[in-house]
Protein backbone atom coordinates (compact mmCIF):
# COMPACT_ATOMS: atom_id res chain seq x y z
CA UNK A 1 0.00 0.00 0.00
CA UNK A 2 1.37 3.49 -1.03
CA UNK A 3 0.82 6.58 -2.26
CA UNK A 4 1.96 5.81 -5.67
CA UNK A 5 -0.10 3.33 -6.05
CA UNK A 6 -2.89 5.96 -4.99
CA UNK A 7 -1.86 8.37 -7.50
CA UNK A 8 -1.41 5.78 -10.50
CA UNK A 9 -5.08 4.21 -9.41
CA UNK A 10 -6.26 7.74 -9.37
CA UNK A 11 -4.98 8.53 -12.78
CA UNK A 12 -5.87 4.97 -14.67
CA UNK A 13 -9.08 5.73 -13.50
CA UNK A 14 -9.82 9.57 -14.04
CA UNK A 15 -10.48 10.10 -10.29
CA UNK A 16 -9.64 13.54 -8.31
CA UNK A 17 -9.10 13.61 -5.05
CA UNK A 18 -9.23 16.46 -2.32
CA UNK A 19 -8.74 16.65 1.71
CA UNK A 20 -10.42 18.37 4.83
CA UNK A 21 -7.57 18.53 7.39
CA UNK A 22 -7.88 19.98 10.96
CA UNK A 23 -5.26 18.18 13.22
CA UNK A 24 -3.06 16.81 10.10
CA UNK A 25 -2.61 20.64 8.87
CA UNK A 26 -2.38 19.72 5.16
CA UNK A 27 0.12 16.76 5.73
CA UNK A 28 -2.03 14.35 3.27
CA UNK A 29 -2.01 16.66 0.87
CA UNK A 30 1.54 17.22 1.21
CA UNK A 31 2.03 13.96 0.88
CA UNK A 32 -0.19 13.20 -2.37
CA UNK A 33 1.57 15.82 -3.96
CA UNK A 34 4.98 14.48 -3.30
CA UNK A 35 4.27 12.08 -5.80
CA UNK A 36 5.17 13.04 -9.51
CA UNK A 37 1.49 12.76 -11.49
CA UNK A 38 -0.05 14.13 -8.46
CA UNK A 39 -1.32 17.16 -10.48
CA UNK A 40 -3.50 15.25 -12.71
CA UNK A 41 -5.11 13.56 -9.37
CA UNK A 42 -4.93 16.24 -6.73
CA UNK A 43 -7.09 19.41 -7.22
CA UNK A 44 -6.65 20.77 -3.61
CA UNK A 45 -7.40 20.76 0.24
CA UNK A 46 -9.02 22.91 2.81
CA UNK A 47 -6.73 23.28 6.05
CA UNK A 48 -9.52 23.57 9.01
CA UNK A 49 -7.51 23.59 12.05
CA UNK A 50 -9.47 26.25 13.46
CA UNK A 51 -13.22 25.60 14.61
CA UNK A 52 -14.43 28.38 12.53
CA UNK A 53 -13.21 27.48 9.55
CA UNK A 54 -14.63 23.85 9.80
CA UNK A 55 -17.66 26.62 9.51
CA UNK A 56 -16.23 29.52 7.21
CA UNK A 57 -14.80 27.20 4.85
CA UNK A 58 -15.91 23.62 4.57
CA UNK A 59 -19.53 24.78 5.54
CA UNK A 60 -20.08 22.38 8.37
CA UNK A 61 -22.59 23.18 10.52
CA UNK A 62 -22.54 25.41 13.60
CA UNK A 63 -25.13 23.00 15.64
CA UNK A 64 -23.54 19.97 14.42
CA UNK A 65 -20.33 21.11 15.99
CA UNK A 66 -22.15 22.61 18.94
CA UNK A 67 -23.79 18.85 19.43
CA UNK A 68 -21.03 16.69 18.67
CA UNK A 69 -17.67 18.96 18.83
CA UNK A 70 -15.01 19.27 16.10
CA UNK A 71 -13.43 15.52 17.69
CA UNK A 72 -16.07 13.12 16.43
CA UNK A 73 -17.59 10.91 13.35
CA UNK A 74 -20.17 13.46 12.52
CA UNK A 75 -17.44 16.28 12.11
CA UNK A 76 -15.64 14.15 9.81
CA UNK A 77 -18.09 13.35 7.61
CA UNK A 78 -19.50 16.61 7.25
CA UNK A 79 -16.22 17.32 6.82
CA UNK A 80 -15.70 15.04 3.82
CA UNK A 81 -18.87 15.35 2.36
CA UNK A 82 -19.13 19.28 2.01
CA UNK A 83 -15.74 19.70 0.97
CA UNK A 84 -15.76 16.71 -1.93
CA UNK A 85 -18.91 18.93 -3.18
CA UNK A 86 -17.43 22.27 -3.12
CA UNK A 87 -13.93 20.82 -4.62
CA UNK A 88 -15.96 18.64 -7.12
CA UNK A 89 -14.07 15.71 -6.48
CA UNK A 90 -14.62 11.65 -6.45
CA UNK A 91 -12.65 11.40 -3.28
CA UNK A 92 -12.57 13.71 -0.47
CA UNK A 93 -10.36 12.29 2.85
CA UNK A 94 -11.47 14.23 6.36
CA UNK A 95 -9.03 14.69 9.36
CA UNK A 96 -10.12 15.78 12.55
CA UNK A 97 -9.21 15.27 16.41
CA UNK A 98 -7.06 15.50 19.05
CA UNK A 99 -3.14 14.90 18.43
CA UNK A 100 -2.52 15.50 22.26
CA UNK A 101 -0.55 16.24 24.73
CA UNK A 102 -3.96 16.78 26.29
CA UNK A 103 -7.23 15.54 26.43
CA UNK A 104 -10.04 18.15 24.00
CA UNK A 105 -13.41 18.13 24.32
CA UNK A 106 -13.46 15.29 26.48
CA UNK A 107 -11.76 12.78 23.88
CA UNK A 108 -8.25 11.38 24.93
CA UNK A 109 -4.85 12.72 23.06
CA UNK A 110 -4.55 10.57 20.29
CA UNK A 111 -8.25 10.78 19.19
CA UNK A 112 -8.71 11.12 15.33
CA UNK A 113 -11.97 11.01 13.51
CA UNK A 114 -11.86 10.83 9.69
CA UNK A 115 -13.99 9.73 6.94
CA UNK A 116 -13.68 9.56 2.79
CA UNK A 117 -16.54 11.24 0.98
CA UNK A 118 -17.57 9.69 -2.49
CA UNK A 119 -20.93 11.01 -4.63
CA UNK A 120 -22.06 7.97 -3.36
CA UNK A 121 -21.56 7.43 0.18
CA UNK A 122 -19.37 8.64 3.45
CA UNK A 123 -16.99 6.20 4.65
CA UNK A 124 -16.21 6.93 8.46
CA UNK A 125 -12.91 5.96 10.07
CA UNK A 126 -12.17 6.25 13.88
CA UNK A 127 -8.42 5.72 15.26
CA UNK A 128 -6.92 5.82 18.80
CA UNK A 129 -3.36 6.27 19.03
CA UNK A 130 -0.59 6.36 21.58
CA UNK A 131 2.15 8.43 20.56
CA UNK A 132 3.54 11.84 20.55
CA UNK A 133 1.54 14.27 18.48
CA UNK A 134 3.60 13.68 15.02
CA UNK A 135 3.17 10.12 14.91
CA UNK A 136 -0.53 10.46 15.71
CA UNK A 137 -0.48 12.99 12.77
CA UNK A 138 1.66 10.51 10.13
CA UNK A 139 0.02 7.55 11.12
CA UNK A 140 -3.20 8.83 10.71
CA UNK A 141 -2.29 10.40 7.16
CA UNK A 142 -0.60 6.34 6.32
CA UNK A 143 -3.88 4.79 7.41
CA UNK A 144 -6.19 6.93 5.70
CA UNK A 145 -3.92 6.66 2.03
CA UNK A 146 -4.10 2.99 2.35
CA UNK A 147 -8.18 3.25 3.18
CA UNK A 148 -8.13 5.36 -0.09
CA UNK A 149 -5.74 3.04 -1.91
CA UNK A 150 -8.65 0.06 -0.96
CA UNK A 151 -11.49 1.99 -2.15
CA UNK A 152 -9.80 2.37 -5.74
CA UNK A 153 -9.04 -1.43 -6.22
Amino acid sequence: MSTQDVVKLCTQQHKTIASCESLTAGLFSSTIASIPGASAVLKGGLVTYFTEMKKVLAHVDADLIDQYGVVSEECACAMAKNTRQIMDVDYCVSFTGNAGPSSMEGKPAGCVYCAIATKEKVYPFHFQYDCPRNEVRANVVREMITQLENLLK
